[in-house]
């Protein structure tokens, strides 16, 4: 395995919001008042120090600072923090840097001051236009919040913007998604990541369920919404990531099992070396993260056994809807491709899988199964 071929990105996490939603199972803690922006700054400077030397000397192909809520952070600390990632490992030209942000705060004025702190892509959490469906999810901005804030991003000159929305959601019948996704189209964002809620372990949602909507309705809203993406111009990518452009380079790098660097307390990272693949995990509160920065006790590194490494890369590969080169298994996990090559056979005889030249490709019945594929290769 050429470590130094795979392509290296970089997430930053921040760990803050205003409210936690009750569907949330990130990362994310309710901001106190007086947020500790300078001493969060000095943790992740440190442990960019300390992870410089996982590049190897590779170049970026992208940045993404996640959240939380990120946009609660000024353009001052993006500014600075930027300028410490490009004399740690470069940003070269072109580099897709991504900020989240939520149209509930959007507080700090002028935007074309994240712009000039090198943010030149914007993902936006509005995930309804609806706002009884908002306040179902315990959004803190309403439908004129978001469009405002689209029209925002516009005005401060962003031309790469992916909008957040989701599906299947309390109360939602399926000509109220379908009008979810026109308002969304109406701002003509690059990108639509469309997706459906889940209850996740470890929400209030889990602890206390909302009545969804019911199986039928909710593959009716699948099918139709995807209809009318596609007699829009837009094309999926990935399972729930719509575009009419190129796909956003981050989320291409996670798919096909790239290499990504991680600051920030939860952050995950992913490296690959000579002797294997390791993977870190930063620690989860963020006053334990920086006091553990200030004491130079950094994430431990653990190898990927060799026999996880076919259920990983499959399970990101197999979301992209163009499916993944053979040739970029062994690439990617060091290991020959008969290690994969029954468990995929078994998944194209049940209908799964198709083999498409010199690629695997999920066929409709395996997006729809996709659990059931990935089975196949544990």
């Amino acid at each position: 395995m050429l470590a130094a071929k795979i392509p290296l990105a970089l997430y930053v996490h921040l760990p803050w919001c205003v409210r936690k939603c009750p569907y949330c199972d990130f990362n994310s803690h309710e901001s106190p008042r007086q947020r500790p922006e300078e001493a969060y700054l000095q943790a992740l400077r440190r442990d960019l120090d300390w992870q410089k030397d996982l590049a190897s000397g590779r170049a970026l192909v992208s940045i993404f600072f996640g959240g939380g809520t990120p946009s609660l952070l000024s353009p001052a600390f993006y500014q600075q923090l930027l300028q410490a990632i490009d004399s740690a490992l470069g940003l070269g030209a072109g580099i897709e840097i991504t900020m989240e942000a939520n149209p509930g705060t959007m507080e700090h004025g002028d935007w074309r001051a994240y712009a000039r702190a090198g943010i030149n892509r914007v993902s936006l959490g509005v995930q309804s236009f609806d706002d009884q469906r908002l306040a179902a999810l315990g959004r803190i901005h309403d439908a004129q919040a978001a469009d405002q804030a689209l029209h925002t991003l516009r005005a401060a000159g962003f031309e790469r913007i992916n909008i957040d929305l989701m599906h299947g959601l309390p109360g939602q019948d399926v000509p109220g998604a379908l009008r979810d996704l026109q308002r969304a189209l109406a701002h003509a964002p690059e990108q639509i990541s469309w997706y459906q809620l889940t209850l996740e372990p470890n929400t209030v949602f889990y602890r206390q369920q909302p009545i969804l909507p019911d199986e039928d309705t909710r593959e009716a809203i699948d099918e139709q919404g995807g209809a009318l993406l596609q007699a829009a111009g837009y094309q999926p990518y990935e399972v729930s990531a719509w575009t009419r452009e190129r796909p956003a380079a981050h989320n291409l790098n996670y798919w096909t099992f790239g290499d990504y660097l991680a600051l920030g307390a939860g952050a995950h990272g992913k490296i690959s070396r000579p002797d294997g693949i390791y993977r870190y995990q930063q620690t989860r509160l963020p006053e334990d993260y920086m006091r553990a920065m200030q004491a130079g006790r950094y994430a431990e590194l653990r190898m990927v056994p060799e026999r996880e490494r076919p259920f990983e890369f499959f399970m990101n590969a197999l979301r992209l809807r163009q499916g993944v080169p053979r040739a970029l298994f062994t690439e990617r996990t060091g290991c020959p491709e008969h290690r994969a090559q029954a468990c995929l056979e078994a998944a194209q005889t049940q209908g799964l899988i198709e083999s498409e030249g010199d690629r695997w490709v999920c066929t409709p019945l395996g997006y729809r199964f996709l659990n059931r594929v990935l089975e196949q290769l544990t």
